[in-house]
């Protein structure tokens, strides 16, 4: 049996403001657009979700649950700076390592008991470096493999660590209400309460194909594997190498295309800054969807030339999404990564323009670093500034 870890910073932009700044620890601290301008909700603290504010809600909503929040714009340079500290962390533990997004990753951690103890005490230690490298605390979910880990760490947040044992899984399962189920979205919970489904000990009771009869073929399938513990395989690895990606996972299906692409920018913004920082080229953005249904879709666009910011990104992928989504089918899952990632020193193709791109390259660069060292000093692209409402 495998150990698999699945580690979750806790309200990370928020959480990373806080540590920035003392003086909004226990506050309602919410990162995103700013109240008066067009956009959405990329983080909050707990103290905010107390007022029901959630990721990817609108500012305006958000504004109206809690007036008296703390609203602050994203500092993505930082974040992303913050996240590569813990992510070399978490690598320094195993070999078996992959992030899935600015703030989450996956360890395997098999066969390290004899250097970190057994998975309880290895969980305990990885949380103890994150916090005296980076002071932020995360949750950590144990299991034997990746769809149990991600359950687990969502069971007991904030600063959580739970381990489901083998022979414990379909109890554990049993405990979790179909919300919790990872994945398994508003639309979905609709459909299976019309079926008289409320638990998740009633839909193991349905055979597959009754399942995918009732639900469709995709979403049948991966509520047949949910539901007894077994991973459906949406977590499959990807050479690090060879690619450089981040995804969200909405807490209600989104079906307004405003929200999708602020997130579509803000995922844009975290790949490239992810490039920047590793010194990598790529000239592929990858787009991927995955609908209320389960079913999901990947697209991909590769440009004669080296990609050199943020908004080059998020208009590829924004072409994408114009290709693959019609505009109203809810989305639960949205992605953005790049391919054909080529590292410092590997073998290049010439470029027509080299020069302009390189200069390209070079603002953004230069970007990132004021970004860093001026920090009361705000600098956004005029291309990526909020419209007022």
């Amino acid at each position: 049996m495998g150990v698999i870890f699945h580690v979750d910073l806790d309200a990370f932009y928020a959480s990373v403001e806080q540590i920035d700044n003392p003086e909004l620890q226990g506050k309602a601290v919410i990162v995103g657009a700013l109240p008066g301008h067009r956009g959405v909700v990329s983080s909050c603290s707990y103290e905010a979700r107390r007022f029901g504010v959630r990721s990817a809600m609108p500012i305006s909503q958000a504004l109206r649950r809690c007036a008296k929040g703390v609203f602050l714009p994203v500092r993505m340079k930082r974040y992303v700076q913050v996240s590569q500290t813990v992510m070399r962390t978490l690598e320094s533990f195993t070999p078996e390592f992959q992030q899935i997004s600015i703030d989450e990753a996956f360890m395997d951690m098999s066969g390290t008991e004899r250097l970190y103890g057994p998975p309880l005490q290895a969980g305990k230690r990885v949380k103890e470096r994150v916090q005296t490298a980076t002071g932020l605390t995360l949750s950590i979910g144990i299991a034997a493999n990746r769809y149990l880990a991600k359950l687990a760490s969502e069971y007991s947040k904030p600063d959580g660590l739970h381990f489901v044992q083998a022979g414990q899984e379909i109890s554990f399962l049993d405990g979790l209400t179909l919300g919790k189920l990872w994945g398994v979205g508003e639309k979905t919970r609709e459909r299976l309460s019309e079926l008289n489904i409320s638990s998740v000990e009633s839909l193991r009771s349905f055979p597959l194909d009754i399942l995918c009869s009732m639900m469709g073929d995709a979403s049948g399938r991966y509520l047949y594997r949910a539901c007894r513990g077994e991973d459906p395989g949406i977590f499959a690895a990807s050479p690090k190498s060879h690619s450089v990606s981040s995804e969200m996972t909405f807490e209600k299906d989104i079906k307004n295309a405003d929200t999708l692409k602020r997130n579509i920018l803000e995922l844009s913004e975290q790949v490239m800054h992810r490039l920047l920082i590793d010194n990598l080229r790529t000239n592929t953005v990858v787009l991927k969807l995955r609908f209320f249904d389960f079913v999901t879709t990947t697209a991909q666009k590769t440009v004669k030339h080296w990609i050199t910011s943020s908004d080059e990104i998020y208009q590829l992928a924004q072409e994408l999404l114009a290709q693959r989504w019609n505009g109203s089918t809810p989305v639960r899952l949205i992605g953005v990564g790049t391919a054909n990632v080529v590292a410092p020193g590997q073998a290049i193709q010439g470029e027509l323009f080299a020069e302009d791109l390189d200069k390209r390259r070079k603002v953004e660069e230069t970007v990132t670093h004021l970004r860093q060292k001026m920090k009361g000093v705000k600098l956004t692209k005029a291309s990526l500034i909020d419209r007022e409402s």
